[in-house]
């Protein structure tokens, strides 16, 4: 309980603020492009520090860094609360990023190490509500916050929080003898931070988020700044792979992603991870811009899911002891892939039950991926490489949670400029179905005491509006498609994972 607090307020800040856009934009002026740089910033940042926090819990202590992450936390939260411009925003939420980035895999760390592998899965079960309902919760407090109040308090909110989660850190957990003595040895061997590993892995996941964030609206290498930060993802990718697998502690162990087991986790919750995060991010945007809901109701359309996926997590939890992980990450890859599809259904005529249930259908498979996964990537993993596996993953879920919002944000840009000249192909004086829809409309304008002029003026720019507004719900239906097929992507690479040893049983599945 006392993990899951601070990592449910740390992943809760990759969501809240996403239906708060709007409002930071206005209240910054600032357009919507630059606005959105205060999700893609946060979770750049956290991506980062994640590699290196491995190193740092064995080197400092975890509960002493645990401390550190959740101070530097809720400190650069109250500033973001008070951030008096973009720029100021943007540079406090890489700071909250940061102190964030360490929280997650420490918290799994911990419980890898406190439990036995036949308690795992429900120990997860419970930890796993922070991870996946936080990011469901996200949007529907941060629309009542800023529908009711203001934008500043979806990152106040988390003061008086993670002050009483430092001091839950501070007086119930410990130390394992383990870890202490792993961090005398390294004071005394003199071990020392892979600065050099760090710095080319922060330069080739920052300039990555450059370049999927920043290339469409920048006419990708048209633009001379995404071909600088594409050169450097390049060159930091390149020089890192050498350095990493031949340095003696390395910032991280490259190792791991070429081991069968690990590899195909961290894959799938790349999936899992763009998933979550774009569907969290587009369904409110949709919600708002085209079915004109307010911040809250487009959160509380999210809601029932959240609900959905904090039960399934207590079920998964409790059968994944009879269950091989594979077998339920491929069940909920393709009820996810389903539920995209169902997501393409789209008009303008939808309820707000529609998006509800759709929501409830991603509930339902989310917590067999998350919780499967996290168990399934300790297997064969000796300890010492525990903090070194849960800060990989945590990098998986976060970049591919960027990756998923970037791939979302430009199938959607494209795609509604095809569908728009595509549709005003037919909206032209020849078209008999353009003169009757033209004329009607004149006709309703005009009984609402509208001159014929006027009237026919209007009736124009609402034939454009509707172009415009059909176009989006295609562009819309394209993401969900493109949505599905990560997901039914992930069905494979689940059924080449390993069978995984249960407590007290012989080795299975030919390992």
């Amino acid at each position: 309980m006392v993990v899951a607090i601070a990592t449910f307020m740390e992943v809760l800040d990759t969501t809240i603020a996403n239906v708060a856009l709007r409002y930071i934009a206005g209240g910054l002026a600032v357009g919507p492009d630059e606005a959105a740089w205060v999700v893609t910033s946060y979770l750049v940042a956290n991506a980062i520090v994640l590699t290196a926090s491995s190193f740092l819990a064995k080197r400092y202590g975890r509960k002493a860094f645990f401390m550190a992450a959740i101070a530097l936390f809720t400190v650069s939260s109250i500033l973001c609360g008070f951030a008096w411009s973009l720029e100021s925003l943007l540079f406090f939420r890489v700071l909250q990023g940061l102190g964030g980035g360490g929280m997650a895999p420490l918290a799994q760390s911990i419980l890898a190490d406190s439990f036995p592998p036949e308690k795992r899965g429900q120990a997860f079960a419970l930890y796993g509500v922070a991870i996946v309902v936080a990011p469901v919760v996200g949007p529907t407090l941060g629309g009542w916050l800023s529908d009711q109040y203001s934008w500043h308090w979806c990152f106040l909110i988390n003061a008086p929080i993670g002050a009483g989660a430092l001091f839950l850190i501070w007086w119930l957990v410990q130390d394992p003898k383990s870890a202490v003595e792993e961090r005398k040895r390294l004071r005394r061997e003199g071990v020392r931070f892979d600065i050099v590993g760090f710095l080319l892995v922060a330069t080739f996941l920052s300039s990555l988020e450059v370049v999927l964030d920043e290339g469409q609206r920048k006419d990708w290498f048209g633009s001379n700044l995404i071909v600088v930060f594409a050169c450097l993802m390049v060159v930091s990718f390149v020089a890192m792979i050498p350095w990493e697998l031949n340095h003696k502690n390395p910032v991280v162990d490259l190792r791991l992603l070429g081991q069968r087991q690990f590899g195909s986790c961290f894959l799938v919750m790349l999936a899992t991870g763009a998933i979550l995060i774009a569907t969290t991010q587009f369904l409110p945007q949709l919600l708002q811009d085209y079915f004109g809901y307010t911040a809250t109701w487009a959160g509380l359309a999210l809601s029932p899911g959240g609900i959905v996926t904090a039960l399934m997590m207590f079920v998964i939890g409790r059968i994944s002891g009879y269950v091989q992980p594979k077998y339920l990450i491929a069940t909920g890859a393709t009820i996810i892939a389903f539920a995209m599809v169902d997501l393409t259904n789209l008009y303008g005529d939808l309820n707000f039950g529609f998006f509800v249930w759709s929501r409830v259908y991603i509930g339902l498979g989310l917590p067999m991926i998350f919780l499967s996964i996290t168990a399934a990537s300790y297997e064969g993993i000796s300890k010492d490489q525990t903090d070194q596996a849960s800060a990989l993953i945590n990098v998986a879920r976060n970049v591919g949670g960027s990756m998923g919002v970037s791939l979302a944000q430009n199938i959607l840009a494209y795609r509604q400029q095809f569908h728009t000249s595509r549709l005003v192909e037919h909206v032209v004086p020849s078209e008999p179905a353009y003169q009757e829809t033209l004329r009607a409309a004149t006709q309703f304008f005009s009984t609402r005491g509208a001159s014929t002029v006027d009237a026919q003026n209007q009736a124009i720019a609402w034939i454009g509006q509707q172009v415009q507004t059909q176009s989006a719900f295609l562009a819309y239906i394209d993401v969900f498609w493109a949505l599905a097929i990560v997901s039914a992507c992930a069905v494979p690479l689940a059924m080449i994972l390993k069978n995984v040893k249960r407590g007290g049983e012989a080795p299975v599945g030919g390992h």
